[in-house]
């Protein structure tokens, strides 16, 4: 996963204290050096103590920016006494960014607060939120009003801060593909694809037919077959899978890499049912589950919505997603289902996993044409959910997010599957149900909720439902 990177404004007033600047600029980079994050910066020869408060410091800072506009993912306004928020509010406004933004303020100590160490930053933080509320920047707040860099809560909001602008800078301009029609019985992953480009979300479709097509002209000694035929046996165990099945698979996996990269997408919604098993005879599941563990997250029955859900807990983590079925109730237990897929789950969330046939849509078509699926059951522990949609008669995309723990309750089923806990998980299936959400859900194994709701309601400008219980 590539490091985030943040723009630092280091804000001061001349009349308060400047030494403080010094100090706060060193704090601040060691604290954001401890965790990974990379910084671009004035340096101290450019500006007093690397600090803006001039118009002249305003438009260098800019200048600076706008220099690594493709390298900074987000901007961390940090106030090591009162600041001037003019300078603040103009670096942003002139450097053209368009990325998340965190006000941080340094805190005073209550037995130095004469002239020479006051820092004002709790009155200062309020004046900068307030001249960036006037010029229409969005911007996140640190858990505390004011916070020293080495605090623990600091550090939280540093990595939720980056999860966020992760999250915002991957889903700008993303191109996802859409290989099949919807499928006629799943109305539920209808989706507008023009309120998706408002929000700067490409999709591009192949057609199935295409695709079969392009896995017809491929021979079985092809090198590119051949290796893909490897990394399929090696991924799970393929014990009783028809070799035939496992060389069409292969070939599909082929002509899907091939067209994400030629068409530049980095994620893809799959149709499954039941074209895949009538025309082509297996399910695209182990595929599916193989790209998404590689993060080139694969959604079902070209639930494009369900992908982006998938991609964001993705970005935020750094670690694979999952899309499931809110399935079933789990005994008496108002707070505890049975999460479900066929399954394409990727194999780093099961506790262990192998190749079978799917056992419902066999019953129509045949076992021989329905092999290919990855099961198993999920492995304990804490996850995130969030589920993307677009609603067409509001205008707006919309998204709920949450979190819960994937628990070692017994369950004997097939598929890939698991059962979670999710508090007041009632009201959430019932603000599910009032708001006409899909069975669908994305499913990632870390606490990312925080940051996705950020990202997605106050930079990405939608709807967004945090359910807390």
């Amino acid at each position: 996963m590539k490091k985030t990177t943040l723009g630092i404004i280091i804000g001061t007033r001349g009349f308060f204290p400047t030494h403080l600047c010094d100090s706060g600029r060193k704090e601040i980079l060691k604290a954001l050096a401890d965790e990974g994050i990379e910084a671009v910066v004035l340096g101290t020869e450019e500006t007093p103590f690397g600090s803006v408060e001039t118009l002249q410091d305003a438009e260098k800072c800019a200048a600076l920016f706008k220099k690594h506009t493709d390298k900074i993912d987000g901007i961390l306004v940090t106030l090591p006494n009162f600041g001037d928020e003019r300078g603040v509010a103009n670096t942003i406004r002139w450097s053209g960014l368009n990325v998340p933004v965190l006000v941080h303020a340094f805190a005073d100590t209550a037995h130095r607060m004469t002239v020479e160490h006051r820092r004002d930053s709790f009155c200062g933080k309020m004046s900068v939120c307030n001249n960036l509320a006037q010029y229409g920047v969005p911007f996140s707040l640190t858990t505390l009003h004011c916070v020293d860099p080495a605090n623990d809560r600091f550090r939280e909001d540093l990595r939720k801060f980056a999860a966020t602008c992760r999250v915002v800078r991957g889903l700008d301009g993303v191109r996802l593909g859409m290989l099949g029609a919807r499928p006629a019985a799943f109305n539920t992953v209808r989706f507008s694809e023009k309120l998706l480009e408002e929000s700067k979300i490409s999709v591009e479709t192949l057609d199935l037919f295409e695709a079969f097509g392009r896995t017809d002209r491929l021979k079985d000694d092809d090198a590119r077959v051949k290796a893909k035929l490897e990394e399929i046996t090696s991924y799970v165990p393929t014990a009783g899978v028809p070799p035939a099945a496992l060389t069409k698979m292969a070939k599909f996996g082929v002509v899907v890499q091939d067209w994400m990269r030629e068409s530049r997408l980095s994620a893809t919604a799959i149709q499954c049912w039941t074209a895949m098993e009538e025309f082509f005879g297996i399910v695209p599941c182990a595929v599916m589950s193989m790209m998404t563990n590689v993060l080139q997250p694969s959604a079902c029955e070209t639930d494009i919505t369900g992908v982006i859900g998938m991609l964001a807990l993705q970005l935020a983590s750094g670690a694979p997603s999952a899309l499931v079925d809110w399935n079933n109730n789990y005994g008496s237990d108002p707070d505890k289902a049975v999460v479900f897929h066929c399954s394409n789950l990727p194999k780093s969330l099961f506790e262990t996993a192998k190749m079978d046939y799917q056992a419902i849509i066999a019953g129509t078509v045949g076992a021989e044409n329905a092999y290919g699926t990855v099961v198993g059951r999920l492995r304990p522990g804490p996850f995130t959910y969030c589920r993307v949609s677009t609603d067409d008669s509001l205008g707006m995309v919309r998204a709920y997010v949450g979190e819960g723990k994937l628990t070692n309750d017994p369950l004997d089923t097939f598929g890939g599957y698991g059962v979670v806990d999710v508090p007041d998980l009632q009201g959430l299936l019932r603000h599910i149900c009032e708001n006409g959400y899909e069975h669908h859900v994305a499913i990632n194994v870390s606490l990312v909720a925080d940051a996705i709701a950020e990202a997605l309601g106050n930079y990405m400008g939608w709807d967004v439902y945090q359910h807390e219980g």
